[in-house]
């Protein structure tokens, strides 16, 4: 099953510069990858962002895919506020952090909750062996690259780590909705734990509603109690976190630090 794509490189005219970045935004080269649709969806922008800072020693440089990718730079044409990734990136240096490209995938409007949804298990395949393999040469990006969303979209990292552990060799899952479709990737996780190697960044705030923390207090207990120590698991539970953008956004550099060790 084949994705719909149209994707073309443009560097941005004015140096690579975000034409929505306020003043003093951080220097990187933003890369328009066009527009992309996984089976059944509608087309949506994909865009990159690679950090002005080289890495030491000629090191290789990760890569981290997000969802949701209306949320992850600026507060421009976001839901409720951006994670300013770039930000964060730019601001960790390279003491003990390998800054990573951004690769951002933006979501389906509408049918989001379908794509990340019960149509999750096409997404998945769509973007780790359609989408992405046609990006590799294109951006260096690694055999392995980290997925991270929130909500639906940290459900989405677990579920990609779990099932295609060859291309998200990581996961960033803030806030993960482990409720939908009756906890069933809980319980998948309470049988079968997680392919050997990968590595999670879990994360919940004490005041989002129903079982959201709870549910994933549970998973990062099951995981340590699989044998998951501190290099492979980092469990962060926020006493004042809401399910918001500017929480997730406040939380991101802790989780960069943790998934991008030098």
């Amino acid at each position: 099953m084949k994705a719909r794509s149209s994707l073309t490189t443009r560097s941005d005219p004015r140096g690579g510069r975000d034409p929505h970045a306020p003043p003093g935004a951080p220097t990187g080269t933003w890369i328009d990858l066009g527009l992309w649709a996984p089976p059944g969806a509608p087309l949506r922008p994909v865009r990159a962002w690679l950090p002005a800072k080289k890495l030491p020693n000629h090191a290789d440089r990760p890569a981290l895919v997000l969802l949701d990718g209306q949320n992850v730079f600026g507060d421009h044409g976001s839901f409720a506020g951006g994670w300013r990734a770039d930000e964060a990136v730019a601001g960790m240096g390279t003491r003990r952090f390998r800054p990573p490209l951004i690769l951002a995938v933006a979501n389906g409007g509408a049918h989001r909750h379908i794509e990340l949804g019960k149509d999750l298990p096409q997404f998945l395949i769509a973007l780790a062996h359609e989408l992405l393999p046609r990006l590799r040469a294109r951006l260096s990006l690694p055999v392995q690259v980290t997925l991270g969303g929130s909500s639906l979209g940290g459900l989405a990292a677990l579920v990609g780590v779990r099932r295609h552990p060859e291309v998200f060799g990581a996961a960033l899952a803030m806030s993960p909705s482990l409720w939908f479709a009756h906890r069933t990737l809980l319980h998948e996780l309470e049988r079968e734990g997680l392919p050997a190697r990968v590595r999670v960044y879990l994360d919940a705030g004490r005041r989002e509603r129903g079982r959201m923390f709870t549910d994933a207090e549970h998973l990062a207990r099951v995981l340590q109690e699989q044998g998951l120590g501190k290099s492979r698991l980092l469990w962060r539970p926020d006493s004042r976190g809401a399910h918001h953008e500017r929480h997730w956004r406040r939380r991101l550099p802790r989780a960069l630090r943790f998934l991008f060790p030098a």
